[in-house]
């Protein structure tokens, strides 16, 4: 499940040097060996002990093309922000390190000067990124990482539900509230929902954010250039409201945790999820239904597909083998290496030919919708909370929590985002 990494609250590394282990013996926080064709590549811990075999797997097949020795090490914890900083200066950190994107992350590291300038690499080896990814680890006019693993927030539907109603896809708001409408009056709850962590209600603001005012001004309200406290975020808010109101979301959404949400779906007692594709490999194994996948819908049309990262990978300034090093970043982006991330359910920042991986009909339907939303002019939305600050994802999700509950308004929470966006300036 990739929820933690697509909100980006912390970063996925240990908090202390001798809480790390490495996968190869060593410790984790040294840098790179200074021998030749030697490298140091530090991420964080796996969610299972199958996916650690699969990363290695995968580095095993790079080394024995490349003749580069990648020496990975793995952290078990939860934040090294300070800890890694203090390294990188030092000479003493990773040579290759993921790390979470967006300017209160890599973007510190940036400014600091201890991420390598990845631009002259982009343009000599023409990485196929996606414009809209590479700008989420582009400061001040450089590129300094590839980002990693895209995650989409969105509706998922039941097919066989629709179908059993008679029921189309929605291709605007109007549809989409008609929808849910038949759907409660045939005893089907119309929309699964659970917000008792907090974090689901930074998805539902961004979604329906984003296909309300679209791409281009979401990111304005985000880089602070717009403000929060205006009708379009009012009306975003009141989309979830709404939808409590009518009794299309479950009775005390508040109360339900995420994974007991996903249980209403999966048995099919709720016909749409609005939730990221991280889902994606679960659903194969909970549920026989026929399930789509689709961005909220907007007032006039389809809507705007969001899309977030899992984490970038970045290269250090002070890396020993610097050649060596990006022979490993060049291979990132490479096509054998997007065939691998799909095949462990991850959407790879770049177009993937999928007709040879062995997934789910469903990913590969995700993966062939992300890379035409990319090259599409509407625009790509964001997942809110990747890129902004603490204070503000608080905010957002005690407004949204506050709303599912009845004691704030849509204008009450507008204006809350708006005082916790002014203070992120400050």
């Amino acid at each position: 499940m990739k929820k933690v990494s697509l909100f980006g609250a912390v970063a996925a590394f240990a908090a202390a040097a001798l809480a790390m282990t490495g996968c190869t013996g060593g410790a984790p926080g040294s840098g790179g060996t200074g021998e030749k064709n030697h490298i140091t590549y530090l991420i964080g811990q796996p969610d299972t002990p199958e996916t650690l075999t699969a990363i290695k797997k995968d580095i095993a097949d790079f080394e024995k093309k490349s003749g580069v020795t990648v020496k990975l090490n793995v952290s078990p914890g939860d934040s090294i922000r300070t800890l890694l900083q203090t390294q990188l200066r030092s000479g003493n950190g990773p040579d290759v390190f993921s790390y979470d994107t967006g300017p209160g992350f890599a973007g510190v590291l940036a400014k600091a000067g201890l991420l390598y300038d990845m631009t002259d690499q982009y343009a000599k080896q023409n990485y196929p990124v996606y414009t809209w990814a590479k700008d989420t680890v582009t400061f001040d006019g450089k590129v300094s990482g590839i980002p990693d693993q895209i995650e989409e927030v969105g509706l998922f539907y039941n097919k066989d539900i629709f179908a059993k109603y008679g029921l189309d896809v929605p291709t605007n708001l109007s549809d989409l509230e008609a929808t849910a409408a038949t759907l409660k009056s045939k005893g089907i709850i119309p929309f699964t929902l659970g917000d008792k962590e907090g974090w689901e209600g930074g998805h539902m603001l961004s979604m329906s954010l984003a296909s309300r005012v679209g791409a281009d001004e979401e990111k304005k309200l985000i880089a602070g250039d717009s403000n929060w406290n205006s009708d379009g975020v009012v009306s975003a808010v009141n989309t979830w409201k709404e939808f409590k109101d009518k009794g299309w979301i479950p009775p005390s959404a508040g109360a339900i945790t995420y994974n007991n949400a996903n249980a209403l779906f999966y048995s099919g007692k709720a016909a749409m999820n609005p939730t990221g594709t991280w889902l994606v490999q679960d659903l194969g194994s909970s549920t026989k239904s026929d399930i789509g996948f689709i961005p909220f819908p907007g007032p006039d049309d389809k809507g705007v597909a969001i899309g977030g990262l899992g984490n970038g990978i970045f290269m250090s300034a002070k890396a020993k083998d610097k050649s060596a090093a990006l022979k490993f970043m060049d291979y990132l982006v490479s096509p054998e290496h997007g065939q691998w991330e799909v095949n462990q359910y991850l959407i790879p920042a770049y177009p993937v030919d999928t007709r040879n991986v062995k997934t789910s009909p469903l990913f590969q339907q995700v993966i062939k919708d992300t890379a035409d939303y990319a090259k599409g002019t509407g625009g790509v939305g964001q997942n809110i909370d990747v890129s902004s600050t603490d204070v503000f994802n608080k905010a957002m999700w005690d407004g949204m929590q506050g709303v599912l509950a009845g004691k704030l308004t849509p204008e009450q929470v507008a204006k809350n985002l708006q005082t916790a966006a002014t203070a992120k300036t400050k």
